[in-house]
């Protein structure tokens, strides 16, 4: 037996006997697809590994057997050099020991950091086809972004989307998660729910940000962020003009919800004597995307070429992350609020886009969910009228009357009702109770 072997032998041990650590619950869908393996995406230190264990507690939790649920993290300096014959080993090892399990169906199989295995792909497709395994793979580094963890395996994955705390995990976290519906709580208890969400938007939902003082959380989400530029970006893709992806990363996080043009930014630099291409811009806003550090929105149309001529809007994957580049002394409560409204409807599995009207009107966001009629959300922070209340009503107004089968929605931070009426068939719902519950 060679000493991979052993440390293998060492590391199924360790595996089969870990108890699950105490972990707050997710609300991420897995979608019940059978024959597919589940490949957990999302950006660094947004919680793709604590996903991994509530999934295996769930299955011990349904009486499956402990020696069933391997999970496996990849990432220890003890298996530097793991080929993907030596993980193949592990699994016939595991057979070996428990040779009744793959006849059951029961099996789970959970490979964290997958790829520091090179090869990992066709053991895992071999899997998938030979049947009587359930696979999950989590990843991402400078060499394999995680999104592509699904891409690599041709057809045969799932995407799972694991974003950093929502509000209501959030609550859940500090143990103050509401028991009941909106409607049923008492006016205190909304009240509390409404500071909570202020609070929520300052802090963000990253976990081991929860509960930190204001200087401890800026030091560690910069740090976040630092490591994901560095490593999914400037060394995955072999940037040399860091100074102009760095530029455009701050850009991006600072303006939560502006439109992104990249002719604006190109003159910009070039203004202050950055040497950068267009194309070079396109593909560094790509690579902080598929990093998960940036979320952007294209403008609906039927048209592709028009979805991409016109501006996107740019949002950070998490609102915490809006005061780290935030240098004006603004508050930041509206943009953090309608990056909130954008992840919760990404988790809740809406494609979403927003809406220019022929008169020039913008509605936030337009969102499709297949089977389910659209939604128009229009955010803003105030509940009564004046000049931007009446533009943003009278933008989803017009909006309304473009996609009349969209069920129009405003959202506010205020939690006081309007007085003024709404135009017909739009919604006011104040933004903790939206966030919390689908309407």
């Amino acid at each position: 037996m060679t000493i991979a072997h052993e440390l293998l032998r060492l590391k199924l041990a360790e595996s089969l006997a870990a108890d699950p650590p105490p972990l707050t619950r997710r609300d991420v869908h897995l979608p019940a697809i059978g024959r597919k393996a589940f490949a957990v995406i999302g950006v660094r230190r947004g919680g793709k590994t604590s996903f991994l264990w509530q999934c295996r507690a769930d299955r011990l939790a349904e009486g499956r057997p402990g020696e069933a649920q391997l999970l496996v993290s990849l990432e220890d300096e003890r298996l530097m050099g793991l080929s993907v014959a030596d993980l193949a080993w592990l699994l016939e090892e595991h057979t070996r020991q428990f040779s009744r399990l793959r006849e059951t169906g029961r099996m789970t199989l959970y490979l964290d950091e997958v790829q520091t295995v090179p090869g990992w792909e066709g053991l895992v497709r071999r899997l998938m086809d030979a049947g009587g395994v359930e696979v999950f793979v989590s990843g991402s580094s400078a060499r394999l972004l995680s999104r592509e963890v699904a891409t690599s395996l041709r057809g045969r994955a799932m995407e799972v989307l694991v974003h950093p705390f929502s509000f209501r995990e959030a609550l859940r976290h500090a143990g103050v998660e509401p028991a009941a519906r909106w409607q049923r709580l008492r006016p205190a208890d909304r009240t509390a729910l409404d500071q909570q969400l202020r609070g929520y938007l300052v802090e963000g939902g990253y976990p081991e940000a929860q509960g930190t003082a204001p200087r401890d959380r800026a030091a560690l989400l910069g740090g976040y962020v630092d490591v994901v530029v560095l490593r999914d970006v400037i060394e995955r893709h072999n940037v040399t003009n860091s100074l102009a992806l760095r530029w455009l990363e701050r850009q991006l996080l600072a303006n939560p919800g502006g439109s992104f043009s990249v002719k604006k930014h190109y003159d910009t630099l070039r203004s202050q004597g950055v040497s950068v291409g267009k194309d070079t811009l396109h593909q560094y806003l790509a690579h902080l995307e598929d990093a998960f550090l940036v979320r952007t929105v294209a403008m609906h149309s039927a048209s592709e070429r028009q979805r991409m001529v016109n501006p996107r809007k740019a949002y950070p994957v998490d609102p915490g992350l809006i005061a780290l580049f935030e240098r004006s002394g603004r508050t930041h409560h509206g943009r953090a609020l309608e990056t909130a409204v954008l992840l919760e409807l990404e988790r809740r599995g809406w494609d979403v886009s927003y809406v220019r009207t022929p008169e020039g009107w913008e509605v936030d966001f337009l969102a499709h969910r297949s089977g389910e009629p659209p939604l128009l959300v229009q955010v803003c922070l105030e509940s009564e009228g004046d000049k931007t209340w009446d533009r943003e009503l009278r933008a989803l107004e017009a909006a309304h009357a473009a996609h009349s089968v969209a069920r129009p929605f405003l959202v506010t931070l205020d939690a006081v009702p309007p007085t003024r009426a709404l135009p017909r068939r739009v919604t006011w719902a104040p933004a903790a109770r939206w966030l919390l519950e689908e309407m």
